[in-house]
């Protein structure tokens, strides 16, 4: 398994677990406003799941990106499904970058105004990146609400509970 594959599978499976934990949650508690992230649990998540979408959409050449059902109002099981699709189709775009040797490929981001150039490896590290700011914040709220066992969320741990192979 290669550095990409780790961070991949490191990114899809913790942000997964954090779904999971979170299922079990009132309403109340997946809006209770906090001072961090997005403010609620849910729009913290909702954000790291449309992000995914929208800059997998992006590099693909959309002309549209961002446009994808709406997250609102979906069930914790529905999140967890668009969170796998998302993933899935992203994973599967950045090893495709890897295979063809464009990390340093331009694409051109047309939802910057202006549009602005950027590589196809910084963009994909910026979403890895992205969602593990955001699953700390996460976290955070969990423990906040009172959640038990939540996962720490370090690639080790991951290696250790997820069983991925060195």
């Amino acid at each position: 398994m290669d550095l990409l594959d780790r961070l991949l599978a490191h990114d899809a499976w913790t942000t997964r677990q954090l779904l999971i934990l979170a299922q079990p949650l009132s309403d109340a508690q997946w809006t209770q406003p906090f001072d961090i992230g997005h403010v609620t649990l849910r729009a913290t998540l909702e954000h790291m799941i449309y992000n995914v979408e929208t800059w997998t959409a992006l590099m693909n050449g959309d002309q549209n990106p961002g446009e994808q059902p709406t997250l609102e109002g979906l069930s914790t099981a529905e999140l967890l499904d668009r969170h796998e699709a998302a993933m899935s189709a992203f994973t599967a775009l950045a090893q495709h970058i890897r295979d063809s040797g464009s990390w340093d490929v331009l694409w051109v981001d047309i939802l910057d105004d202006p549009p602005q150039a950027k590589s196809y490896g910084g963009a994909i590290l910026h979403v890895i990146t992205h969602n593990m700011h955001h699953r700390g914040e996460v976290m955070h709220m969990l423990h906040r609400l009172g959640v038990e066992d939540v996962i720490e969320g370090d690639l080790l741990s991951w290696e250790a509970e997820a069983g991925a192979e060195p």
